[in-house]
C-alpha cells in the first residue's frame, strides 16, 4: 500500500501515523497487494540470525503472520478452542458399545476485514516486539517508558551518591591537611628549642674556660 491509500479513511490514516512513530515500513509488492496482502518491515533484528529484520503481513483469508522470524511462517492471529472431535478408539465398554476418544485442537480467530488486520498487527507488534525487546530496536530509536523512567531514576541516584562520597573525600581531605600543617609546626618548635639548647650549652662551656 502507498501512502496516498492510506490517507483514504481516517482509520487507515491512524495506522499509518502509528507506523512512522514505530519505524515500520510497508515493504508491499504489486502483486501482494493485487493479492489483497500487505506486508510490513520492522527495525527489529530477527533472534534467529541478526541480519535481517522481522516482517510481519495481513493476508486476504483473515490470517496475520509473521514472515521471517522462523523456519516457516507461523500465523499471530489469537487462538480459541475448537470444536471437539471424536474417533473411535478400537475398545468397547462393559456392554460392548465402541469407545470414542475426544480431541480437541486450538485454531486462529480469522479477522475478515483488512483494517482490523492492520490495527491488531499494530498492537501485537508494539507489545510483543517493541516492548518486550526494546533493546533490540535498530540505533535505539525505540525506548520503553518504563526503561527511560527506571534509567533516569537510577542515574540521579548514582549521581547523588556520588556527590555524597566526593564530599566525605574532600573533608577528610582537608582535615588531613590541617593534621600535617599542625605536625609540621610542632616540628619546627622542637627544632628551634634544639638549636636554642645547643647555644646555650656552647655559652656555659665558654663562660667555665675563662672561669678556669
Amino acid at each position: 500500500m502507498n501512502r496516498k491509500q492510506y490517507n483514504s479513511d481516517t482509520r487507515y490514516e491512524k495506522v499509518f501515523h502509528n507506523m512512522e512513530l514505530l519505524g515500520i515500513v510497508d515493504i508491499t509488492t504489486n502483486r501482494q497487494h493485487r493479492n489483497g496482502t500487505v506486508v510490513w518491515r520492522l527495525p527489529i533484528k530477527n533472534n534467529n540470525s541478526g541480519k535481517t529484520f522481522i516482517e510481519v503481513a495481513s493476508f486476504s483469508t483473515g490470517y496475520v503472520r509473521n514472515q521471517n522470524s522462523g523456519y516457516s511462517n507461523y500465523q499471530l492471529n489469537k487462538r480459541c478452542e475448537g470444536k471437539p472431535e471424536y474417533f473411535d478408539s478400537g475398545r468397547l465398554d462393559e456392554l460392548g458399545r465402541p469407545m470414542y476418544t475426544k480431541f480437541t485442537t486450538k485454531r486462529c480467530v480469522l479477522i475478515p476485514i483488512e483494517i482490523d488486520r492492520l490495527e491488531y498487527l499494530i498492537s501485537y507488534c508494539l507489545k510483543n516486539y517493541y516492548i518486550k525487546r526494546a533493546n533490540q530496536v535498530v540505533e535505539g530509536k525505540y525506548v520503553s517508558q518504563w526503561y527511560h523512567d527506571w534509567s533516569l531514576e537510577r542515574a540521579n541516584e548514582t549521581y547523588s551518591e556520588n556527590t555524597g562520597a566526593m564530599a566525605r573525600i574532600n573533608d577528610l581531605e582537608e582535615k588531613l591537611d590541617a593534621m600535617t600543617e599542625d605536625r609540621d609546626c610542632k616540628s619546627d618548635r622542637v627544632i628551634n628549642l634544639s638549636l636554642q639548647y645547643e647555644v646555650l650549652q656552647n655559652k656555659l662551656a665558654t663562660i667555665k674556660r675563662i672561669s678556669e
